[in-house]
């Protein structure tokens, strides 16, 4: 209970004539004695005096309370029985009159209306205008609850409802003058007064102003370094007298250090300590804030000194109000080149680093928590940062001062990171965005071919504030979960400007063999997964193959693409064997997938190289790894030319980067030809981007043979050498890290910065062909792998008791067949020699 003085209960027992008993029986198990209602201190009586009644029988006599004393406020626990307005009654019915009669004679008579002053608790949505439920708005918990909570436990906070009683306040117009007595005078209804208490501050202890953001510092090392989840060393902010939202990290750096950072437009490192943080409170001047762990009160504050002096400072935190006022603001970004509004993603920021982000867009998404098939779209988070995706205009609040936004639009603009100032009056901003670069001009598009959880006007939304051309929604399955089912179509969906196409297609996933996306579909592929968690469901059985999706795929003209290559490796060997397979997907930058893709390409087989971002969650950008494609001159951009083209490896991926390979002059996914013998052939490479890069290479049949770096970083490295080729070979380039090593975006990932082409190929002589003995191996034992799976441990049901989607009588034999033929296939090419 607090201490102070500035809130005094009224000792109402020789007053109370009215028992428990004049509730419902539901509502008789109150909390009695001394309680709070919003931090304020009332005292409740219990049994056979319980309550100061009025009227319908409860007393028909005034009730006179003597006070005696100066006060600001009466704050009275109220509330109507039997409220007529259920029935049709009037509103506004005078219920009681509560007269104040001050020192020097003057009387101040107040009518208790129905609805305004008062009200009865029983029904939602009949609260009164002029009082509050007894209980505050407060937070939901913040890291455990209940599943059947998990969707509104986003809306972060609970309306509050009455418990008992609504509070009332009668604020004294001449507070100098003392109180002499209270009088209570019964009206038309019943009415029953908990308790009384006197306001001796000047406030109104009832409402705010409004939340502002205050900052947090921990000066203990140790509790700063802890991490800020979930746990019992959670830091939470509290306040008596008011709320306070959730404690949020903010960043360690300084405004200029951010400004100054090679990264802008895609986000920041996020600070995963408990210190500084930031809350929003919204309390009254007698207020106690508390900053506090599951386990122990790290300090209190008086919000009266925070308000006076903007900070306090103690042994053990640093508290200060980081606002002075706000503007609501309308925001435009326009393209330098146009000056028409363009899609984009804007974060705002004050120079403290406390989010400000437009209206109907989050500060936080998901409340800083893990946001997989929930608060997916509108919204990205990179590490510290929260972006909103805008047509181009949004409002807002903003602090009146120095704010710092960034803003980013794909890799084709330069994202824009800068200090702009909010004056007083203020109303509108107007930011420019520069395209530095125009790859549809060039013939590339660009498309993301692996997105989930989306929907499809959320998708063009966000492709076209990401500067994509394609975005392929991926229908699928997880466990017991169906996702994106009324996103199919069949068809491609278009923007009005004809240059961004969304297709709902499919995912379709087995967890040991592998996944597989299944573009350009007219109709779905069944089963979408098969053969139990975390793809299909508990307890299912083998029903299907990859292989039997992608002849499904292939004969509506269907693209067939494995994801996230070669994970999981199971069927990859022998769809890849057997021609079955269109492009692989790498979407992370680490040695094993490019060892993986140059074996198969060392092996012979042509696979044209996607990138995809594998989107299940506002942490990834959509096609933040994207695939451009190549079109030929005077070829129209549509959905089935992009598809084609990706099929003929006219493609590079990027996380950032942008490449240009050239052999010869022959472009990626053509094929040099050189006479018997070789030769040497011109190589041309360009990387440029907006994220700095450190190394461009050249792989030549999985060698370097050619590199150039730059140890500081830079936006433009270019190669051109003369490389010999002796043989039938492929070549590719890439761009990173130092060294090709990655530096990692702040996607929820962590994934590398990089780009890779497909092979331009070198023929020698003759029609390019290679085959890799110890490649061709290893695939062959793959697929040996996946029969034995398919034979031994894939749980079946009896022939006897289903019949199955392809309609064979033989199960077994439709499994095995796929890997079958791969087995042929490389044992024929390894001459026989298994």
């Amino acid at each position: 209970m607090p201490d102070d003085e500035s809130y005094q209960p009224l000792d109402l027992t020789a007053y109370r004539n009215t028992p428990a008993a004049a509730l419902a029986q539901d509502e008789r198990e109150v909390a009695v004695g001394l309680q709070l209602f919003h931090g304020l201190p009332f005292r409740i009586g219990e049994g056979d005096a319980a309550f100061v009644g009025l009227g319908e029988t409860l007393s028909a006599t005034r009730v006179s309370i003597p006070v005696s004393k100066s006060v600001y406020t009466v704050v009275f626990a109220h509330r109507l029985v039997g409220s007529r307005i259920f029935d049709g009654g009037p509103l506004g019915l005078p219920c009681a009159e509560y007269v104040f009669h001050l020192a020097n004679g003057t009387q101040h008579s107040v009518v208790i209306r129905d609805r305004f002053e008062v009200a009865d608790i029983a029904s939602w949505g009949t609260k009164p205008f002029l009082a509050v439920p007894d209980e505050k708005d407060r937070l939901q918990p913040r890291w455990r609850g209940s599943w059947a909570d998990a969707g509104v436990r986003q809306t972060e906070s609970f309306e509050a409802h009455p418990r008992n009683y609504f509070l009332w306040r009668w604020r004294n117009p001449t507070p100098d003058v003392p109180l002499a007595h209270i009088e209570l005078i019964p009206g038309e209804a019943k009415v029953l007064i908990a308790a009384i208490t006197l306001g001796m501050v000047d406030e109104d202890p009832l409402t705010h102003s409004g939340v502002v953001p205050v900052r947090i510092e921990l000066k203990s090392k140790e509790l700063a370094s802890r991490p800020l989840d979930v746990g019992p060393n959670d830091v939470q902010v509290e306040v008596d007298r008011g709320v306070a939202g959730y404690a949020y990290p903010l960043s360690t750096r300084s405004a200029e250090e951010f400004l100054a950072d090679a990264f802008a437009g895609w986000g920041e490192a996020a600070n995963t300590t408990s210190s500084p943080l930031y809350a929003e409170v919204a309390a009254v001047p007698s207020a106690t804030l508390e900053i506090k762990t599951d386990l122990d009160t790290i300090d209190t504050i008086n919000w009266s000194d925070v308000l006076n002096n903007t900070s306090v400072e103690t042994e053990r935190v640093s508290v200060a109000i980081v606002e002075e006022a706000r503007n609501w603001v309308e925001t435009i970004v326009v393209d330098d080149a146009t000056g028409e509004p363009v899609p984009c993603r804007v974060h705002f920021r004050s120079v403290e680093g406390v989010p400000y982000q437009p209206h109907g867009h989050h500060a936080h998404v998901a409340s800083n928590q893990d946001s997989w098939h929930r608060d997916v779209g509108g919204d990205l988070r990179l590490g510290q940062l929260t972006y909103a995706y805008i047509d181009g205009r949004c409002q807002g609040w903003l602090p009146r001062g120095d704010v710092i936004v960034d803003v980013a639009r794909g890799f084709e603009y330069t994202p824009l990171r800068q200090r702009i100032r909010i004056e007083p009056g203020q109303r509108r901003l107007e930011l420019r965005l520069r395209r530095w670069t125009n790859m549809n001009a060039e013939g590339w598009f660009s498309g993301d071919t692996h997105v989930h959880f989306l929907s499809t006007q959320g998708s063009l939304r966000e492709a076209q504030a990401e500067d994509l051309n394609v975005v392929n929604l991926l229908q699928s399955q997880w466990g017991s979960l169906f996702t994106n089912t009324e996103d199919f179509i069949g068809e491609p969906v278009t923007s009005r400007d004809r240059r961004t196409v969304v297709w709902t297609n499919q995912e379709n996933r087995q967890h040991l063999l592998g996944h597989m996306i299944l573009l350009g579909l007219r109709e779905p592929v069944y089963p979408w997964c098969s053969d139990g968690p975390s793809e299909a469901a508990l307890g299912s059985t083998l029903d299907t193959t990859l292989a039997a999706w992608a002849d499904a795929c292939h004969a509506q003209e269907g693209t067939v693409i494995l994801p996230h290559f070669p994970l999981p490796n199971g069927e990859p060997a022998a769809l890849v064997a057997t021609g079955r397979v269109d492009a692989v997907e790498m979407i992370i930058h680490a040695p094993f997938n490019h060892l993986e893709y140059y074996r198969y390409l060392n092996s012979g087989y042509r696979l044209p190289l996607v990138g995809g971002t594998d989107k299940m969650s506002s942490g990834v950008a959509v096609g933040q790894y994207r695939t451009y494609v190549h079109l030929a001159e005077g070829e129209e951009f549509t959905y089935a030319n992009w598809c084609r083209n990706l099929r003929l490896g006219r493609t590079f991926l990027s996380g950032g980067p942008l490449l240009e390979l050239s052999i010869n002059g022959a472009q990626i996914g053509d094929t040099v030809r050189l006479p018997a013998g070789g030769g040497t052939v011109s190589v041309v490479a360009t990387a440029r981007s907006i994220l700095p890069i450190h190394s461009l290479q050249v792989v030549q049949n999985g060698e370097i043979v050619a590199q150039t770096d730059d140890s500081a970083g830079t936006a433009e490295l270019s190669i051109r050498a003369e490389v010999n080729v002796d043989r039938n070979s492929w070549l590719c380039a890439r761009v990173g890290g130092p060294d090709y090593a990655p530096i990692a975006h702040f996607d929820t990932w962590s994934r590398g910065i990089f780009a890779h082409t497909s092979p331009i190929y070198v023929a020698v002589g003759d029609e390019w062909s290679m085959a890799d003995p110890g490649g061709l191996e290893y695939l062959l034992t793959l697929v040996e792998g996946g029969l034995a799976y398919v034979r031994g441990l894939a749980p079946r049901r009896s022939a006897d008791r289903v019949l199955h989607h392809h309609g064979e009588a033989d199960h077994q034999a439709f499994l095995e067949r796929p890997f079958l033929e791969a087995q042929a296939a490389l044992q024929a090419r390894l001459g026989g020699r298994r």
